[in-house]
């Protein structure tokens, strides 16, 4: 039986599991995440934790990452109504933050604005197959000029895709070609796309953010957390040939610096022949990633949010929940110690989770007025909260925090059931599910199951 620790490697807390290969956690262990240092010390006494709580040693160690800002992703488009959208998707999806949506042909201005936004990697995309290539053909010439020296993803119009990743190469850029990700409209293919984002994070881009001395990190990362996350809830939801998925799935994850929401949603047959405006088409596996909303660097941006969104303050008082929200901003590390404190940290992740699935659910609203269609969850049957506010929270406060996702009926979007059920992630198992999922789906979804099911 091969033992397997799985590690994720998170900005503020290193989080492991040891598991085997059929999918029983052995152990569980965390670690403050020391960037600030190196994080192979955080890692590698997780590592050891695991394996002394186990008494055994592991076979291997797999790794995923969003220390260091995770996964900056620039998206490059035709038309912003199809291509640059589905760019936009795919991004999210791969475990990315986008920083950055262009459309059309780029000028000087435009390169200089995808510059400013600092992305790791850029996905250049348009055309669908057989369509238009000239605007790929005169961003590629553009960017292998003057664009940034980062890696190049083309997933658009076949036809032109060998040129485009020859010119980006002629012009010092690596470029890896991928399928289309729109082969036609109303098609949305992200996976090719998917893995050359992943495959590109792993080579190209863990080893430049200065987080390891050496190249021993950077070759035990599989991807960006998000990524690997996602992973594990397409196979939650859609099984293996051996062992049924369970449907429908929404997971929500409060993060110090981002809420992230993952959905994977089956197709309603009552509407499968409905009119759509989305000319992009709907995605069964979707992610979203709020960056204002989280439980201490983006603390205010919670404060913010309530007010847009016209949501109830703790104690009713506005500013007095702006300074708490302030001070956690500036001591990131700060553990609630009073009654008080803990209210105002279960407010701050309760109004997390409700905006942010207002966002992921709501249409969609890209720069220039592109518009794509709600996204329906109304037949989740399975909700799972994460990150350390739920997994620190007593029973209670975690119904408390997970309510909105069943009951915000003033939201303006298509609510799960209030039949849902909804469990937390207690040990990061998601991410461990899905570094064993390539290799190992089967141990992987009984590792979900022993330990989200049960």
């Amino acid at each position: 039986m091969t033992l397997i620790a799985c590690v994720d490697v998170g900005s503020t807390f290193t989080k492991g599991l040891l598991v085997d290969s059929a999918g029983t956690m052995l152990a569980a262990a965390d670690h403050r995440t020391t960037s600030d240092t190196d994080v192979l010390i955080g890692l590698d006494a997780v590592v050891s934790s695991l394996e002394l709580a186990a008494g055994v040693a592991a076979d291997e160690v797999r790794v995923s990452s969003s220390a260091g800002g995770g996964l900056r992703l620039a998206v490059v488009g035709h038309e912003r109504a199809i291509s640059a959208q589905a760019g936009f998707r795919v991004g999210l999806s791969a475990g990315s933050r986008v920083v950055h949506v262009a459309a059309g042909m780029l000028d000087s201005a435009g390169v200089s604005e995808l510059k400013q936004s600092k992305p790791d990697i850029v996905l250049l995309v348009g055309g669908t197959d057989g369509g238009n290539e000239q605007v790929l053909r005169h961003n590629a010439a553009v960017l292998a000029k003057r664009g940034p020296r980062v890696p190049y993803v083309v997933a658009g119009n076949v036809d032109a895709r060998d040129d485009v990743c020859a010119l980006l190469a002629e012009g010092g850029r690596t470029a890896m070609p991928a399928d289309n990700v729109i082969p036609r409209i109303g098609v949305l293919d992200p996976g090719s796309a998917r893995e050359a984002i992943r495959s590109l994070f792993v080579s190209h881009v863990i080893g430049g953010k200065g987080l390891s001395r050496g190249t021993r990190f950077a070759s035990m990362v599989s991807g960006a957390t998000p990524d690997i996350v996602m992973r594990a809830v397409e196979l939650l939801s859609d099984g293996t040939d051996d062992v049924p998925g369970v449907g429908d799935v929404m997971v929500v994850d409060v993060g110090g610096a981002t809420t992230d929401v993952y959905s994977v949603v089956s197709p309603d047959p009552a509407a499968e022949h409905a009119e759509t405006e989305d000319v992009v088409g709907q995605w069964h596996a979707a992610r979203t990633v709020e960056g204002d909303l989280g439980m201490r660097w983006s603390a205010v941006g919670v404060v913010d949010a309530a007010e847009l969104e016209r949501l109830p303050f703790e104690g009713g008082a506005v500013a007095a929940t702006r300074d708490e929200a302030q001070r956690r901003h500036d001591d990131v590390g700060m553990v609630p110690q009073s009654d008080a404190e803990r209210a105002v940290d279960e407010w701050l992740a309760t109004t997390a989770v409700t905006v942010a699935a207002r966002r992921h659910a709501r249409p969609v609203e890209l720069p220039g007025g592109t518009r794509t269609t709600a996204r329906d969850l109304r037949r989740v049957a399975l909700i799972i909260g994460s990150g350390g506010v739920l997994r620190h929270s007593d029973g209670v406060a975690r119904e408390r925090i997970l309510a909105p996702l069943t009951t915000d009926l003033a939201g303006g979007w298509m609510l799960p059931s209030a039949a849902a059920l909804a469990v937390v992630d207690q040990h990061a198992v998601l991410a461990a599910a899905g570094l064993l999922a390539p290799d190992h789906p089967d141990a992987a979804n009984s590792l979900m199951a022993a330990q989200l099911l049960a």
